[in-house]
C-alpha cells in the first residue's frame, strides 16, 4: 500500500473518527445544559455509555496519531466526564461515629422472568436488612417463600397486567415492618416503615414508567411531583428505592432530589441493560435516601436473570443534617 493510499485511509478514518464524536459531545451537551425538554432529556440518559465511546474514540485518535483528534476527543471525554460526575459521584454524608448500618438489596426483577433459583440465590448472598423488589412476575410469586427466605415480613402492593408481563411490588424485611398501603397517583409503588437497627425507617419501592415517546411526556413527572410530595411528608428517615427509568442527573432525578430532598447513591457501575457491561450501563435504578442518612456502600448484586442489575446499599445514621 503506498503512502499516499494510506494517507487517504487515515484522512478518512479521521473524518469518521470526527464525526462518531459528536455523538457523544451532543449527549454531554445535552447533560451539562439543565434543559427538560423531552428530546433532551432523552439524550441526558447516555452519559455512560457516551463517555466509553468518548476514551474509545480518543484510543483511535491516539493510533491515528492525529493532534487535532486527541485534542477533540480528549475535550469530549472531559465533558461527558463532566456531565456524569453528578450521577457517578453524588454526596455520600458523614457518618455518625460509631452508628449501627442496615442493608438494602433492591432490583427490577423483570416481570416475565422466571428464574427463580437465580433470583433466591441474588438476594441470599446480599446479605441485607431490607428487600425492595420491582416487576415481581407470577413466576417469583409462586415461589415467594423461596425467593424471598429469611424476609418473613413483607408488604406487597397488587398484581397489574401489562404487556410485558403481570407484575407486583415487594418490600420484604427480616424485621417486623408495617404496611403503609402507599398509594401515589399513576405511580406503581409500595410502602412501608421498617425497623432496623437504627430505628423506623420509611421505605417506598418505586417502578415509574418509560419515558417519552414510550409514554406520554408528563408522565414520569408527574410520578416525580407525587413522590416528592410523599417524601416530604415524612418524618424520620427515608429510603426510595427500585426503576425510576431515569438516571439521576436527568429531569426526573432533579425533581426528586429538589422537590423531594432526597439524595441519590452513586450511579456506576451501571444497572441496565445486563447486556452491556456495568461500566458501560445506564444507571436507571436508583436508591435515594433522605440527609439524616449516610451511604458507606453501593455495589452490583448478582445476577437475577432480569436485564436490570440489582443494587446493594448500606446507610448509616449521618453525623449532620448536611447531605
Amino acid at each position: 500500500m503506498t503512502d499516499r493510499v494510506l494517507s487517504h485511509a487515515r484522512l478518512a478514518a479521521g473524518v469518521v473518527l470526527a464525526l462518531a464524536l459528536t455523538v457523544p459531545l451532543g449527549i454531554a451537551v445535552a447533560g451539562l445544559s439543565g434543559i427538560g425538554h423531552r428530546w433532551v432529556d432523552i439524550l441526558a440518559q447516555f452519559t455512560g455509555p457516551a463517555l466509553v465511546a468518548a476514551v474509545v474514540g480518543l484510543a483511535v485518535a491516539g493510533l491515528l496519531r492525529s493532534r487535532i483528534l486527541i485534542a477533540a476527543a480528549a475535550a469530549v471525554c472531559a465533558l461527558v466526564l463532566a456531565a456524569g460526575w453528578r450521577q457517578w459521584a453524588p454526596p455520600r454524608g458523614a457518618p455518625a461515629d460509631g452508628s449501627p448500618g442496615f442493608t438494602v438489596y433492591s432490583a427490577n426483577l423483570q416481570a416475565r422472568n422466571t428464574d427463580v433459583e437465580a433470583m433466591a440465590a441474588s438476594i441470599a448472598a446480599s446479605d441485607a436488612d431490607l428487600v425492595v423488589l420491582v416487576e415481581f412476575g407470577d413466576a417469583p410469586a409462586a415461589a415467594i417463600d423461596r425467593v424471598l427466605a429469611g424476609y418473613p415480613y413483607r408488604a406487597v402492593n397488587g398484581r397489574i397486567d401489562r404487556p410485558s408481563g403481570a407484575s407486583r411490588s415487594v418490600i420484604a424485611s427480616r424485621r417486623p415492618l408495617r404496611d403503609l398501603r402507599l398509594r401515589i397517583p399513576t405511580l406503581f409503588v409500595v410502602g412501608a416503615v421498617a425497623e432496623t437497627e437504627l430505628g423506623p425507617v420509611t421505605v417506598a419501592g418505586v417502578h415509574m414508567t418509560r419515558p417519552w415517546p414510550y409514554q406520554f411526556q408528563w408522565a414520569q413527572i408527574r410520578q416525580a411531583d407525587g413522590l416528592s410530595a410523599w417524601a416530604r411528608s415524612v418524618e424520620g428517615p427515608v429510603i426510595t428505592a427500585g426503576d425510576f427509568n431515569s438516571v439521576s442527573s436527568a429531569r426526573i432525578g432533579k425533581i426528586v432530589k429538589g422537590d423531594g430532598n432526597l439524595i441519590p447513591a452513586p450511579g456506576w457501575p451501571g444497572t441496565w441493560p445486563t447486556r452491556l457491561p456495568a461500566f458501560a450501563g445506564i444507571t436507571i435504578d436508583q436508591v435515594y435516601r433522605t440527609p439524616d442518612l449516610a451511604l458507606v456502600e453501593r455495589r452490583l448484586g448478582l445476577p437475577t436473570g432480569s436485564d436490570h442489575r440489582p443494587v446493594i446499599t448500606r446507610f448509616v445514621r449521618a453525623a449532620s443534617p448536611a447531605a
